[in-house]
C-alpha cells in the first residue's frame, strides 16, 4: 500500500533569543510543505503541535524548555461569556469577507499601524512589502485573508480595520496570523472579535477545533487565548482540556531560611 505522501526531511534552526522568555533561547524544528500532498502533510504536522509559516511547517524544539503549549478551541462547545457577547454585538455592523491570499497595500498599511502600535520592537517591525506578500501569498495549502471593514458608503468599499491569515485544515481553522487598528477609540477588542468569528466560521463549516498557535504560561501577551473555553492543549499524552489551575500563572517559590541549611 502507498503512503499518502513521503515522510517529510526535518531540519534544527540555530538557538536564537527567546521572543517570551527574557534570557532564554529559542529553537525550531521545521520541514518544507511543497508538492501535490502539501494539505495533508500540513493536517498531520498541526494535530501535533506544528505550525505554517509560509511554505515551511515548525514547532518549537528548545533544549531544556517546553513552555510554548499548542492550544485549540473546541468550537462546538465553546459559549461566548457575557463580555464577548457584548463584544459581538459592538461591532456587529462589521462586514467581513474571506478572500483570496493576495496581498494589498491596505493590508499592509494596516500591518504597519499594528506593528508600530503593539509590537514596535518585535522580530516583523522590519517588514516591507514584499516580505508582506510573501507571507501572504506563498501558501502551499487551502488559506484564505480574512477581511473585517467598517461599512461602506454610497455603495464604496468601507475601511478595512482587520485582517486575519487563516488556513483551512481538515479538522479546523489555523490562525495563522491577525492583525487589526489598535488605535481607534470605538473599535477596542478587534483582536478578540476576530477570534469568536473564527469560532463561529469554523462551528458553520462542521470543523471541530480553532487552532490558536503557542500559548506560555505566565506570559502576559498569551493570556488572551485561555479566555477562550473549552480550550485543549498538546502535551505528553497528546490533547487535554485545560483547566482553571493550568491558566494560572506561575507562584514563585519562596525559600524559607531554615533551607539553606
Amino acid at each position: 500500500m502507498t503512503a499518502p505522501f513521503r515522510f517529510p526531511r526535518f531540519f534544527v534552526t540555530s538557538p536564537a533569543p527567546c521572543p517570551y522568555l527574557p534570557g532564554r533561547q529559542e529553537r525550531k524544528v521545521f520541514t518544507e510543505l511543497n508538492g501535490p500532498h502539501a494539505n495533508e502533510l500540513n493536517d498531520a504536522l498541526g494535530r501535533i503541535g506544528f505550525r505554517r509559516s509560509q511554505g515551511v511547517a515548525y514547532r518549537p524544539s528548545c533544549a531544556g524548555c517546553s513552555a510554548c503549549v499548542s492550544v485549540r478551541v473546541v468550537t462546538h462547545e465553546f459559549e461566548a461569556s457575557a463580555t464577548q457577547r457584548k463584544l459581538a454585538r459592538r461591532h456587529a455592523d462589521l462586514e467581513v469577507t474571506a478572500c483570496r491570499p493576495w496581498a494589498t497595500d491596505e493590508q499592509f498599511q494596516l500591518l504597519r499601524n499594528y506593528l508600530r502600535s503593539r509590537h514596535p520592537g518585535g522580530g516583523m517591525a522590519g517588514m516591507d512589502e514584499e516580505d508582506y506578500s510573501d507571507m501572504i501569498e506563498q501558501s502551499p495549502v487551502n488559506s484564505v485573508i480574512v477581511e473585517y471593514r467598517e461599512p461602506g458608503m454610497n455603495g464604496a468599499q468601507g475601511r478595512l480595520i482587520g485582517a486575519c491569515l487563516t488556513d483551512r485544515q481538515a479538522d479546523g481553522l489555523s490562525m495563522i496570523y491577525s492583525f487589526f487598528a489598535a488605535d481607534v477609540p470605538d473599535r477596542q477588542g478587534l483582536g478578540n472579535l476576530i477570534i469568536l468569528d473564527h469560532i463561529h466560521r469554523a462551528r458553520a463549516a462542521g470543523l471541530p477545533y480553532v487552532y490558536l498557535g503557542y500559548w506560555v504560561k505566565g506570559s502576559a501577551r498569551m493570556a488572551y487565548k485561555t479566555r477562550y473555553r473549552p480550550i485543549e492543549m498538546l502535551g505528553p499524552r497528546g490533547w487535554t482540556r485545560m483547566r482553571d489551575e493550568d491558566a494560572l500563572p506561575p507562584v514563585s517559590r519562596v525559600v524559607r531560611t531554615s533551607e539553606w541549611a
